[in-house]
């Protein structure tokens, strides 16, 4: 039943629309066309707004440059020798000549021991030395007596032998002067012993004496090297033995960087290879060296060999134990194309870029990237010398969006405003709306 009361109501309004109200016919004709007309228009101009916005951008130009191929790591510094002055005598430090943390030269005095004792132990083996040159001298002037009377007494034991064959003198007198003449040879030769024995003395006594000199020189520790002394460990007045240790020196002008690589990089590392140092927290702060030193072995726990730059470290602004960023530049590529490294994205499919073309939008490009450098990135493949690229701004963009380059207002080449401006309505009433609403509009 209720279907067909609204089939009879809905027959009533038709009828009363066809035959007896043609103007309210024509009135809601008219009103169905407007509203249509109007959502069309607002439809339009949200499209033509779309299609001709601007995002603005901060763009670049793809550079050919020779690119150095740059390995870098972690590296730690090392002083080029490292001493630590030790006390090679017993004794009381009586004087320190520097302050912790001076720089010293090699040569200079950094302490004095008590040198009383060794002083009096030198004094009194030169006395000994002198001595024994003396005993030297006694025993040699001996044996020179005894030689001569050696030498009379066999001349008297060959006189008195001649006399005994002539029968001039008894058999006992001829064989008294041939056992006074052996007794002076023997007594010569005793004398030779002593002098042999003396010298041996005053060699011994010599030798005793540089010894009393060494360790009299040991009380003035000198520094063995041009460094930086560290802290002391011992202060004067303290009492030191042998072998105690008294301050650490190390020499920092030059010095060495050491750093370790990837096994894999061996075959293109060679001594000589430039090597760049900067600080951890400011990569301003460089300073240049070169590889010296290439390790035997390769570290089997962690696939890494250990290398060593040597710099000249003038300003002293490397120090040991630091730790600092190390760039070894292996080799150049010639030629090469550069982007900042900004430019280059990731997404799902890899690497691209946004390339800006004359027409001011922009073109996904899939890019294959090479070495890093500095804030640069070289690109092997999918781009062309010339080309601009997009380096700000890429997270508004799509394939095809029209881009607002820096300098330029917001209706640039082609955009709204810009050049001969939007469309606009054909003629209409006076105060019209401009588009489908006066005599000349387009009805739908």
């Amino acid at each position: 039943m209720y279907l067909n009361a609204t089939w009879k109501s809905h027959r009533i309004l038709i009828w009363m629309l066809l035959a007896g109200s043609p103007a309210i016919l024509s009135s809601l004709i008219l009103q169905g066309c407007s509203t249509t007309s109007d959502n069309s228009a607002r439809a339009a101009k949200k499209g033509m707004g779309m299609m001709g916005s601007q995002v603005p951008v901060t763009v670049g130009k793809v550079v050919r440059r020779d690119v150095p191929i740059d390995l870098q790591v972690v590296g730690n510094v090392e002083a080029y020798l490292t001493v630590t002055a030790k006390s090679q005598i017993s004794g009381e430090i009586t004087q320190v000549f520097f302050r912790e943390g001076d720089f010293v030269k090699k040569g200079d005095q950094l302490f004095t021991i008590d040198p009383r004792t060794y002083q009096a132990q030198l004094n009194q083996t030169e006395a000994n030395l002198a001595k024994d040159k003396a005993t030297l001298a006694q025993v040699q002037a001996n044996l020179a007596r005894d030689q001569a009377q050696e030498d009379y007494a066999r001349a008297e034991a060959e006189r008195y032998s001649n006399l005994f064959e002539r029968r001039l003198v008894s058999k006992e007198q001829a064989e008294q002067m041939s056992s006074n003449a052996r007794a002076a040879s023997a007594a010569a030769n005793a004398d030779v012993a002593a002098i042999q024995s003396a010298e041996a003395t005053v060699k011994a006594t010599g030798a005793a004496l540089e010894n009393a000199r060494v360790m009299l020189d040991y009380t003035a520790i000198r520094s063995p090297l041009n460094g930086r002394t560290g802290n002391l460990d011992v202060k004067q007045g303290n009492v030191v033995s042998t072998n105690s240790s008294l301050i650490t020196i190390n020499q920092v002008e030059p010095i060495y960087v050491t750093f370790s690589v990837p096994e894999d990089q061996l075959k293109s590392i060679s001594k000589g290879q430039k090597v760049i140092v900067s600080a951890q927290d400011d990569a301003s702060r460089q300073q240049t060296g070169e590889l010296t030193f290439v390790d035997n072995t390769v570290d089997s726990t962690t696939g890494t060999i250990r290398l060593k730059g040597t710099f000249s470290n003038p300003d002293h602004k490397l120090w040991p134990g630091e730790f600092v960023r190390v760039t070894l530049r292996l080799a150049t590529e010639p030629n090469a194309l550069v982007v900042p490294n900004q430019v280059v994205q990731t997404g799902q499919d890899g690497m691209y870029v946004f390339v800006v073309k004359p027409d001011r939008t922009v073109e996904l490009r899939a890019v294959v990237t090479g070495a890093r450098v500095d804030q640069d990135l070289v690109i092997e493949k999918g781009l062309q010398e010339g080309e601009t690229v997009v380096l700000e701004g890429q997270l508004r963009l799509a394939p095809g969006s029209r881009v607002q380059l820096p300098g330029e207002g917001p209706g640039g080449p082609g955009g709204p405003g810009g050049g001969s401006g939007g469309q606009r309505g054909g003629p209409g009433r006076p105060g019209g709306r401009g588009r489908g609403q006066g005599p000349g509009g387009n009805v739908p």
